[in-house]
């Protein structure tokens, strides 16, 4: 039931967010009792930046008028409108695309697909690698093969993230990555 209702205010909603300048990063809707909660994620659409507050009060009053005029929802519920925050997961091209700028981590399969590309046009490339590998540490809970990355990402498109880690950059192919999320490094 909460899986119709929230298929239903997903066609309800992406336009109405879309038409607001950002976009629709999901929805969940939770019931006690007789009272719902419709919790309406956005983000900017792509690429980097900051979703800011009078965007986000813009997006709030704009689904909220569309809630208030099709009434989807049954009952009484409470809106919460709200960004994936600063330590979201990273699962898709747009998400990365959107991480640019930012601190992430990320646990990766061991392969060989993952490249250093700092030293590609300098003839210091091993060196730069080894330093690159020792940013690398091995999560004692991860399984064998796995390897956990931290470093900020300085370019992403449809199949891979670039890292900048301690001064190189290192490409990782998506399709590699376990589980990826911003992360705040104080």
């Amino acid at each position: 039931m909460a899986d119709a209702i929230a298929r239903r205010l997903t066609e309800l909603l992406t336009p109405v967010v879309e038409g607001a300048g950002a976009f629709l990063e999901g929805i969940r809707t939770t019931r006690a009792g007789k009272y719902s909660t419709v919790r309406v994620l956005v983000d900017l659409p792509d690429g980097p930046g900051e979703l800011g507050l009078d965007a986000l009060t813009e997006v709030s009053r704009a689904v909220s008028a569309a809630l208030d005029e099709a009434d989807p929802v049954k009952g009484r519920y409470t809106l919460e409108v709200s960004t994936p925050g600063a330590e979201r997961e990273l699962s898709t091209p747009r998400h990365f695309r959107r991480a640019v700028g930012h601190d992430v981590e990320l646990t990766v399969e061991d392969t060989e697909g993952a490249e250093d590309t700092e030293g590609a046009e300098d003839a210091e490339d091993t060196e730069g690698a080894e330093d690159a590998e020792d940013t690398e540490t091995e999560d004692d809970g991860a399984e064998a093969g796995l390897t956990r990355l931290t470093g900020t990402v300085a370019a992403a498109d449809d199949d891979s993230v670039t890292l900048r880690i301690d001064g190189h950059e290192r490409v990782v192919s998506l399709d590699d990555i376990r589980q990826a999320r911003m992360v705040v490094i104080f």
